[in-house]
């Protein structure tokens, strides 16, 4: 199976029968702990099938469990109808999917009002039913989010409606058998416990050791990697940054491919200040670069439902106007070497189709980097906060 690629190349990655079905012996198990050995469960089966997540969570696991109904969307246009016609009772997706569906909720209906009618003890009900099932999320039992960083305060914001949506984390390097949030021990922002089988550290330098029996066997032609990518007693080096608190819940703090340094001498994990943007409404993505500027800056695509009014002159200013407010409040929350000095606004929005996403909808961040390269420096002459690419 193939790596992402959202950090680079892709890596062709080889695993053999005996380590995917001891995963998926794991998968099952834990899903049986948490939907039960029912006899109708129900999923929806979209990312691409040869993404290891949709083959280990989906296909195989379907195969040993036997009794799960597998649906297939027909494209992302029709994701909704075809989650209404499948009404799953497991549904694990990636942030950005997350994302677009509470901006979908908040595009007919301002957070504000939402959260006022939410607070109501018998309206709310209501209308936590009704979101739900306008979804097609009302008959799910398990939720997830995995893949990339998901900010926290969506996961609260799913908890509020009365979707218990939970964190896991795991690699195409131990066939997405790694960590899983539970219903006795999570928090938001951190990505769960071992699986069964798994054993996890972290390094002196602080970066996430992982032994699974779902383990690689290495990298398709690649032995040079292979010496790379294992300690000496056998734990794959994650090349994420974490902590891991006393009871296994673990936090995600960075990638360590993705830090950069500014001109200042100082290292920036841009994936924590971009969960921070991604909670506002009207951004749908961001990424946070700088390599060898003098400060960070962030690059956001706008929500869907306000791309194509920004023509008008109205929604332009208050567009510029929330997110200068948003962005010293974000600022606020960072160190000084992490402070942002501008966000700037893209001018089209980042698709599978223009090579700006993988096909599992992760941001190819160098590939972003290098689109804008040329415009980067006159940026940083500009003399405002926010303005457009």
């Amino acid at each position: 199976m193939y790596t992402s690629g959202s950090t680079g190349q892709p890596k062709g990655v080889m695993h053999n029968f005996e380590r995917i079905s001891a995963a998926t012996e794991g998968i099952v198990k834990t899903l049986k702990e948490t939907l039960g050995d029912r006899d109708d469960n129900r999923i929806l089966s979209y990312l691409p099938l040869a993404h290891v997540f949709e083959r280990a969570w989906v296909g195989a696991s379907s195969l040993v469990h036997g009794k799960t109904h597998v649906f297939f969307a027909e494209s992302l246009d029709s994701f909704i109808q075809d989650l209404n016609r499948a009404k799953p009772t497991m549904f694990i997706s990636v942030p950005r999917l997350w994302l677009k569906f509470q901006q979908g909720v908040f595009s007919k209906m301002p957070p504000a009002k939402l959260n006022l009618l939410l607070s109501l003890p018998l309206i709310g009900g209501l209308v936590r039913k009704k979101i739900l099932k306008g979804l097609g999320l009302d008959q799910v039992i398990v939720a997830g989010s995995g893949s990339a960083p998901i900010p926290a305060e969506l996961i609260v914001w799913y908890r509020k409606l009365g979707l218990n949506l939970l964190e896991g984390y795991a690699m195409t390097e131990d066939f997405a058998y790694s960590h899983n949030s539970t219903e006795a021990i999570n928090a938001p922002g951190c990505v769960g416990v071992p699986l069964e089988g798994v054993q996890a550290r972290i390094s002196e330098e602080g970066e996430i050791l992982v032994k699974s029996p779902g383990q690689m066997v290495g990298y398709y032609k690649r032995p040079d990697l292979d010496a790379e990518a294992f300690t000496a007693d056998g734990f794959f080096k994650t090349g994420d940054q974490g902590q891991q608190r006393a009871d296994g819940l673990l936090k995600i703090t960075g990638r360590v491919k993705e830090l950069f340094k500014t001109s200042k001498g100082k290292y920036v994990a841009p994936a924590p200040i971009e969960n921070k943007l991604n909670v506002h409404p009207m951004i749908e993505m961001s990424i946070v670069s700088g390599v060898s500027q003098p400060s960070a800056y962030a690059m956001v695509v706008l929500a869907e439902d306000i791309r194509p009014k920004v023509h008008e002159p109205e929604v332009k200013a208050q567009v510029e106007s929330e997110l200068t407010t948003f962005l010293a409040q974000v600022n606020s929350e960072l160190a000084d070497y992490e402070k942002l000095r501008m966000l700037v606004i893209a001018n089209e929005a980042w698709s599978i189709e223009n090579g700006f996403l993988t096909p599992t909808m992760k941001i190819k961040r160098s590939r972003i980097e290098a689109s804008v390269e040329s415009q980067v420096a006159s940026w940083y002459e500009k003399s405002g906060s926010v303005f457009w690419a």
